[in-house]
């Protein structure tokens, strides 16, 4: 089992840096900014020969109030109660600071074992000034760079003491698969409830959310179960209009929600009920498809929604901006509510299982024959007659087509256009992005 490691401190002081480090790659948005953590972001990491469930955490600001910051600290309060071990970092550079001191407080109540790291410690006089930590009481302070990677022989050694190595019992085999998750991720505008959704799913406060816009900033995923299928969850940050994006943070954010849409295999489109598919709802929706992932569109806040006005004016959208994809499945939810869940779970499954489709080659060419009789090739460029010969499926996620003709170079898009929506209306392709090349078929007498 790996050992449960919080990463703990007050803002700026080099958390995420050390999330990255431990991960091996760039997980966390890194900026100078104070604050840019807000949720808790969990990652696997090894370090030699531990395996770690690594958390990163928001800074701590302390308030009473009912407001964001109050938030925040409840999600790493969250984590230190999840973890095995604390790694508590104070920035030596800058000295013990009071924050310091009230965290030091916070985790001796909290009876968790602490590893305290003397961070940004490249220097002598850096090296001098961790002793001062001594007073927070919690053991001998580590001199560290999580920048450099220095003191990384140090950590190993301070973690190992608490690492338990489990070993499967008699008649179970050590990482033992339930199939493959599915990679899904939820995108859309700012403060369209998307982290809401998130934890309507999950039954749990696990994404930090709130009337605020733009609460999300980094691609938050999380291992997740849904009727025994493995899911690997991603929340993202609020896309806006690249013209609205000044702030170097933002960019950053945009850019890690833009890779989590990518590299995951069905991404859920949220909307808000009251501004359907706009134009930057658009512009993402044609991304995702562009990308070649599947797509679901979920209309969140139904239950405060004029539904019928909402319905004619999505369907007209679909049909008239995104026609490279017709039949993209569409699910009302309230995700505050838990309302629609099921329904937009069971439309992930079903366009996750048509973008692995596999169409056998028999059934694939009858019903190529049938469109060519139907209506045949018209002539090319050059006045030639186009042969279509035969079609072959070349790959799925998303499922991509080959045709092989005589003359491909004069086949006109028109044509192609009515073979792929004839092909997704007969094998049920709907709200996936078909991919139908055509190539020369070779001459046998060359």
């Amino acid at each position: 089992m790996p050992l449960k490691v919080a990463i703990i401190g007050r803002p700026n002081v080099g958390k995420s840096t050390l999330f990255n480090r431990l991960a091996g790659r760039k997980l966390a948005i890194v900026h100078d900014k104070p604050g840019v953590t807000r949720d808790r972001k969990e990652a696997q990491a090894k370090l030699q020969d531990l395996d770690l469930q690594i958390i990163d955490t928001a800074g701590y600001e302390y308030s009473t109030e009912d407001n964001l910051e109050q938030r925040m600290w409840k999600q790493t309060q969250k984590a230190i109660d999840d973890a095995d071990v604390c790694l508590f970092l104070y920035d030596a550079r800058a000295g013990l600071q009071p924050y310091d001191e009230h965290f030091a407080d916070i985790l001796r109540k909290s009876k968790k074992p602490v590893v305290l790291l003397a961070n940004k410690c490249e220097g002598k006089i850096q090296e001098d000034s961790r002793f001062e930590a001594y007073k927070l009481g919690l053991g001998e302070p580590i001199p560290f760079s999580a920048e450099h990677g220095l003191g990384m022989l140090d950590l190993y050694e301070a973690l190992r003491k608490y690492y338990r190595k489990e070993e499967p019992s008699e008649g179970q085999t050590e990482d033992e698969p339930k199939g493959k998750a599915i990679q899904l991720a939820i995108v859309g505008r700012p403060n369209v409830g998307k982290s809401t959704l998130v934890n309507a799913l999950l039954q749990d406060e696990r994404m930090l959310t709130g009337p605020e816009a733009g609460v999300t900033r980094d691609a938050i995923a999380c291992d997740w179960e849904w009727k025994g299928q493995k899911i690997k969850l991603v929340d993202t940050a609020g896309l806006r209009r690249h013209s609205k994006i000044s702030d170097s943070l933002e960019k950053m954010s945009a850019a890690s929600s833009k890779h989590a849409a990518y590299m995951a295999q069905v991404v859920v489109l949220v909307l808000d009920a009251d501004g359907v598919l706009d134009k930057q709802d658009l512009t993402i929706a044609s991304d995702v498809l562009d990308e070649g992932r599947a797509l679901v569109i979920a209309i969140n806040k139904w239950d405060i929604a004029n539904r019928k006005e909402t319905l004619d004016k999505l369907n007209y959208k679909l049909k008239t901006s995104l026609t490279q994809a017709e039949g993209i499945p569409t699910v009302t939810i309230s995700a505050l509510k838990n309302e629609g869940l099921d329904k937009l779970m069971s439309a992930v499954l079903k366009v996750y299982k048509r973008w692995n489709m596999r169409i056998p080659t028999a059934p694939l060419n009858k019903w190529f024959a049938d469109m060519i009789e139907a209506y045949p090739p018209p002539l090319g460029k050059n006045k030639r007659r186009i042969k279509l010969r035969y079609i072959t499926q070349a790959k799925t996620r998303p499922p991509a087509f080959v045709i092989f003709s005589s003359n491909p170079e004069g086949l006109p898009e028109s044509y192609l256009r009515y073979l792929t929506n004839n092909l997704r209306d007969t094998f049920d392709l709907g709200g996936i992005p078909l991919r139908i090349n055509v190539r020369k078929t070779d001459n046998p007498y060359a």
